[in-house]
């Protein structure tokens, strides 16, 4: 079941969301991304930065960080499912695949568990490019309630 937000524009709150619903959001990888992430990140490692040093690793080629790709994960939680005012508990994260600039990455997530008590979603994670999965986990994030 596809999330459709509030018309609030504030995300959703708790008593708002059920187990299946999800959201996505779809982002090219650009060369200007990559610099920026390591910019900000400070992880400077070529093989994110250097088509020189990347040629000589397995990918051939520069990737993007792996965090670049779990950032657009964030980016879905706090956007659009559960959206404005989710807070971060947890996240693990499992890498399948390089990143490369040019890919289109699709990230979605997914309701699978709801604890009422705490306020907080579980939801699946995963990252794909051209349908594969690249990257996959678990967040748990703490939800605002109707009363916030």
């Amino acid at each position: 079941m596809t999330a459709h937000p509030p018309s609030s524009g504030f995300g959703y709150v708790f008593e708002d969301l059920s187990v299946g619903m999800t959201e996505q959001l779809m982002r090219t990888v650009m060369a200007d991304d990559v610099i920026g992430f390591a910019q900000l990140s400070g992880d400077n490692n070529p093989v994110h930065l250097s088509d020189h040093f990347a040629a000589k690793t397995p990918f051939r080629e520069r990737i993007a960080h792996g965090l670049y790709t779990a950032s657009l994960i964030s980016a879905v939680l706090g956007t659009k499912l559960p959206g404005p005012g989710a807070i971060y508990i947890s996240q693990s994260l499992n890498f399948h695949a390089p990143v490369r600039i040019g890919d289109v990455v699709v990230a979605q997530v997914e309701v699978v568990e709801l604890e009422a008590k705490k306020r907080r979603a579980r939801l699946n994670c995963e990252c794909l490019v051209d349908a594969k999965p690249v990257l996959d986990g678990e967040a748990i994030v703490m939800v605002p309630g109707r009363d916030r």
